[in-house]
């Protein structure tokens, strides 16, 4: 196998890239000059060295704890609990959310080998216990793995006197509903909300 082949192998390796992508993102860093591929080599390389999880809500940081966790203009009674550290950017984008975060570092599911005891559960129950939070928002993903995960939180704070909500899920702004699947139809006639007339 070529110094190529093995590059393309590496990058399909990547979420999200598949054979034809790493090919074409090999062959454009062959043509590309040397000092963009070493810095970006430096980068790749200094990645485990420079960011790691925040001690407080598990983001990733260079900054411990994060500058999430440290902004004290977020409102700290409300704690938006999600799968991984990239949900936590996903969702501050919007600027609609200003309570702070926790990120289990993945979801239940058996098939897997992630039961209970490899999520960040324990970080949770504690956060809620010690900093005051009064309401806990399930942003897990809708799929079979984060609403089993959102039922485990829930059940794990039953009587803790928390309000425990969950994010919104149906159909995006501008679908169409023939194209929308049964589930997504179903959530979203389960969700709807009230319009005042």
């Amino acid at each position: 196998m070529t110094t190529l082949d093995l590059l393309v192998q590496n990058l399909s390796r990547l979420p999200g890239i598949g054979r034809k992508s790493a090919s074409r993102i090999a062959y454009y860093l062959l043509k590309a000059d040397r000092s963009y591929l070493a810095t970006v080599a430096r980068q790749i390389a200094e990645l485990p060295d420079r960011i790691r999880s925040c001690s407080v809500c598990g983001n990733y940081t260079e900054e411990d704890p994060c500058s999430v966790c440290a902004d004290p203009r977020r409102d700290r009674t409300v704690l938006c609990v999600v799968e991984q550290p990239q949900d936590v950017q996903t969702i501050d984008a919007t600027n609609e959310y200003h309570g702070l975060f926790h990120v289990l570092q993945g979801v239940l599911s058996p098939i897997d080998g992630m039961g209970p005891e490899k999520l960040n559960l324990a970080g949770l129950l504690e956060r809620v216990r010690r900093e005051g939070v009064r309401e806990v928002i399930i942003a897990t993903n809708p799929t079979v793995e984060g609403d089993t995960t959102g039922l485990y939180v829930v059940r794990l704070l039953k009587g803790s006197g928390v309000a425990v909500s969950r994010l919104a899920s149906g159909l995006p702004v501008g679908g169409d509903l023939e194209y929308a699947d049964r589930t997504t139809l179903a959530r979203s006639l389960k969700g709807r909300t009230p319009l005042s007339t």
